[in-house]
């Protein structure tokens, strides 16, 4: 199973020494990939703005968006966002993930329509793919570049949690992106078995590629930093959500990260994507350690 990791995105105060830093730490440790996510309040950096600052800061390492948050966009303009950090990271951008979000002030803040999104991101998917076959948009207008490093750009992953969503992506994704918060084997395992029975039923040739992720903390005083963390992410949903959503969430020791990443193994995901709850540079270090300990 391959690992990666996110990047601290959601923090004030993040600067330019504190990516450098994270960006060697990544890729000189034992990762397959990095990420990042996409929201719009609070004090958040832009998922693609950070991400391309990592394509041309690393080497090695995959540089995979997860998620975007698709229909608060522009297709043609996230096709082509995706192939220019895919050539700007020497090739690298070899998934993405994308999904409908579901935060509407963040719709609200960008001028997008939070109702029917769902019909919208499979038409998105579409236009996405022909930009980057090199079909035209415009008639007349010529194609829309640039091409990706790879013909038809990269995998496509579903960042889908319910059956129905699911059900929908079948039809067009490469993969789905699973998310259990605690990283629990049942709700990775659920989540992939929907997925296969969808795939199977929409015909698809290919089995989905199994993407998993979940929260974990190894700063000193962990479980703490991990409350505050996810309280503070889940506040929007009100504060019984996010009290309730705080406590489940445990992976703040070496041991508990070990027994997730075990259960994602054992869930049959391909990568899994840890997501840190702080900013400081021990949630990678203390990472890579647990990591090649665990070989």
């Amino acid at each position: 199973m391959k690992i990666g990791i996110c990047l601290p995105y959601m923090k004030a105060g993040l600067t330019r020494e504190d990516y450098q830093q994270w960006f060697r730490a990544v890729d000189d440790g034992p990762f397959h990939s990095v990420c990042c996510g996409e929201r719009v309040h609070g004090p958040t950096m832009d998922m693609r703005v950070v991400l391309a600052a990592a394509a041309m800061a690393t080497r090695r390492v995959e540089i995979t968006p997860t998620l975007y948050v698709l229909p608060m966009h522009s297709a043609t303009r996230v096709a082509k966002e995706i192939a220019s950090l895919d050539i700007l990271s020497g090739g690298r951008v070899r998934k993405v993930a994308v999904g409908y979000g579901g935060r509407e002030q963040d719709y609200l803040a960008v001028g997008a329509q939070y109702q029917g999104r769902y019909g919208r991101m499979d038409r998105q998917v579409e236009k996405m793919r022909r930009v980057w076959r090199g079909d035209e948009i415009v008639a007349g207008a010529g194609s829309i570049g640039p091409s990706p490093t790879e013909p038809g750009g990269p995998q496509l992953l579903a960042g889908a949690i319910g059956p129905k969503s699911i059900e929908r992506c079948a039809r067009w994704a490469d993969g789905l992106y699973a998310w259990s918060p605690n990283g629990e084997q049942e709700e990775l395992s659920r989540a992939f078995v929907l997925a296969d029975a969808a795939w199977q039923r929409a015909e698809r040739p290919a089995k989905p590629y199994r993407l998993g992720g979940f929260w974990y903390s190894l700063a000193d005083d962990g479980q703490q930093k991990l409350y505050d963390y996810i309280y503070e992410y889940m506040a929007i949903a009100g504060p019984e959500i996010a009290t309730m959503m705080a406590e489940l969430v445990n992976r703040s020791s070496a041991d508990a990260v070990s027994v997730a990443l075990d259960n994602a193994e054992a869930a049959g995901c391909e990568e899994v994507f840890l997501v840190p709850a702080t900013a400081g540079l021990v949630e990678v270090e203390r990472l890579a350690d647990l990591l090649v300990k665990r070989k």
